[in-house]
């Protein structure tokens, strides 16, 4: 929204948002199957609750942001994406249509987004720590890998299904990310249980978004079933 707020809609080519890669950023496939909940905790640059944290390693975070952005600015699929940025400085970039590219920037301490929201359209002071590029040196980018991260393609795909599809996708993932901190399933049986609640569930994936009432419906629904798929990822 900051850098939002001054462009005209149809002058916003992409909003690219920017996610550290976590923990495993850099493991293999064969790593990450026997990672420990312990070590997806581990983030490298946020002190965060376990649930975010273990999104954030597995890039979900990510993938819901892109829902959250779809919904919030009115932006299509096709000009929202997201890149890696391990250093956590950069947490958007706005494309526009002269060529220009904003970025928002601070060091990565969530009071600075919580005091932005507090004080809005206003600013009030927050105690962190203050930027210093020449310090850092050099800030690095790289597309997200998907197949070692395929949250971001379930994402996708609930965005593109639309109707009730995101909420299937964040209550499967929910019920996914318990299990694994509860030793159920592994971590890369995450992923694998959100993509086969949402083929179970097309139809109700595929329902209209009413009122609160469907949509805690819906969530229910989508969480029973992600439970009864769990025994074929433990």
């Amino acid at each position: 929204m900051q850098v939002t707020a001054d462009a005209q809609p149809e002058r916003i080519e992409l909003v690219c948002l920017t996610a550290s890669g976590g923990p495993f950023r850099s493991w293999s496939l064969d790593e990450m199957r026997s990672a420990r909940p312990e070590q997806a905790l581990n983030h490298p640059n946020w002190s965060m609750g376990p649930k975010v944290t273990i999104d954030s390693a597995t890039l979900m975070n990510k993938g819901l942001e892109l829902l959250e952005a779809h919904h919030l600015f009115a932006l299509p699929p096709a000009k929202l994406d997201i890149v890696i940025h391990p250093q956590s400085i950069v947490h958007c970039l706005v494309h526009l249509s002269d060529g220009s590219v904003l970025a928002q920037m601070s060091c990565p301490d969530m009071r600075t987004p919580i005091a932005y929201s507090l004080a809005w359209p206003e600013r009030m002071y927050a105690p962190t720590k203050r930027l210093d590029l020449a310090s850092l040196g050099a800030l690095s980018f790289e597309a997200p890998d998907a197949e070692r991260f395929p949250a971001l393609r379930l994402a996708r795909k609930a965005l593109e299904a639309g109707g009730s599809a995101g909420t299937v996708l964040n209550a499967a993932n929910e019920v996914a990310v318990e299990a694994y901190l509860t030793g159920r399933i592994g971590f890369l049986a995450i992923a694998a249980l959100v993509d086969e609640t949402l083929e179970a569930n097309v139809d109700l994936a595929g329902h209209s978004r009413g009122n609160v009432e469907d949509v805690l419906t819906v969530d229910t629904e989508a969480r029973i079933s992600a439970k009864s798929l769990l025994g074929r990822f433990a």
